[in-house]
């Protein structure tokens, strides 16, 4: 299983089975305005990291802003399914 999958399989398991002071319980709780709050804010920060903070801060910001997106799409019972999909419908001729 790659990575992204495992981190969406736990995002899910948290989902069915909420764990008490899990970080991913309590943005899903808050719902889907506080989920996209979140991704707005390290949206930002990729852009801050990108031009002036250096690669490794750059990995960093990319990991946090791929893991509340994951968040966005099992509260919307999608999957990275989905968006490889999409990816792979564009790429055709």
């Amino acid at each position: 299983m790659q990575t992204i999958e495992r981190v969406f399989a736990i995002i899910t398991d948290r989902q069915a089975h909420p764990r008490p002071g899990s970080y991913t319980n309590e943005l899903l709780s808050a719902g889907e305005d506080e989920i996209l709050k979140k991704i707005g804010e390290e949206s930002i920060e990729v852009i801050l990291a990108a031009h002036a903070q250096g690669d490794e801060r750059l990995i960093s910001e990319l990991a946090d802003l791929t893991y509340h997106c994951l968040v966005l799409l099992a509260q919307r019972g999608l999957t990275p399914a989905d968006v490889a999909a999409e990816l792979e419908r564009r790429m055709k001729p």
